[in-house]
């Protein structure tokens, strides 16, 4: 049974609650009926709403939104991890089951990256293209101590509160900061009120996994695209990702650290555009 969870008055959109399992599934789907369905997956510590400036765009273009939380993450809940990529992209697909959404274009940013290259691996009859920004198609060689720090810390203080300033730094220049003080400090309470359980649980996934040798048997068309000032996934291994596709392409945004979407809105709107129009 689905469950009316909130409204969010500046698109009209109804948040709704999914049980699934052991886990509650959060999610809005907001768009015609008839259009192409482009669904989405964010990165660790944000939400749904982290796709805001992306919505109206592709509404007014056509496109049904679809947006869901990781578990954990936003009004998404369930039993703490550890959990593992494949998991998380199942939970997409079963959101799509139960909104009757067969084949969609995905879009996702960080682990939800990788999200997508499991959904392009393990379903490929119901992907019609990947966009995949700010990734890594593998954990990263230090993942025990750079996600075990973070995940001590967060044991002991029992709040994401802690690592929420510096996660603000990675994500966002201060410029946008300064430019976009509302919007910065949106985006920061997300990240303070992502849930100890959902951060472990999704690091502890990020810490544990591999595609990088089973890419080119991705067989729809992808995109690759990151900020050139990302200081993890940078511009050098985003286009080794991309290269791995057997119709892999790489876009890079100037200037931008890890959430190109919100700090150059306008860019990243014309580029996903562009995509969904050469692949529909």
């Amino acid at each position: 049974m689905h469950e009316k969870l909130r409204r969010q008055s500046d698109q009209e959109t109804i948040a709704v609650l999914l049980p699934h399992g052991e886990h509650t599934l959060c999610y809005d789907l907001v768009g015609a009926e008839t259009g192409q369905v482009v669904a989405f997956t964010h990165s660790l510590a944000a939400d749904l709403g982290l796709w805001a400036e992306q919505v109206p765009a592709l509404v007014a273009a056509g496109y049904r939104v679809l947006r869901v939380d990781l578990r954990g993450h936003g009004g998404s809940r369930g039993p703490a991890g550890p959990y593992t990529i494949d998991a998380l992209a199942d939970d997409l697909i079963a959101v799509a089951d139960a909104t009757g959404i067969e084949r969609f274009h995905f879009v996702g940013l960080s682990i939800g990256g990788a999200v997508g290259q499991s959904l392009g691996l393990r379903h490929p009859r119901r992907v019609q293209s990947l966009m995949l920004c700010d990734t890594q198609s593998q954990s990263f060689p230090d993942a025990a101590t750079h996600w075990g720090g973070r995940i001590d810390k967060l044991r002991q203080t029992g709040s994401v509160e802690s690592i929420a300033d510096d996660t603000m730094k990675r994500w966002l220049t201060p410029e946008f900061q300064a430019a976009h003080p509302h919007r910065w400090q949106q985006i920061r309470s997300t990240v303070a009120c992502c849930t100890v359980d959902g951060y472990i649980g999704c690091a502890q996934a990020l810490a544990d996994f591999s595609y990088t040798d089973r890419l080119d048997q991705v067989a729809v068309p992808v995109l690759v695209a990151c900020g050139s000032e990302d200081p993890r996934a940078t511009p050098e291994e985003s286009r080794r990702i991309a290269a791995l596709f057997r119709d892999g392409r790489y876009e890079e945004f100037t200037g931008a650290r890890h959430v190109p979407n919100v700090e150059q809105p306008e860019a990243f709107n014309r580029v996903l555009t562009d995509w969904l129009q050469q692949v529909q």
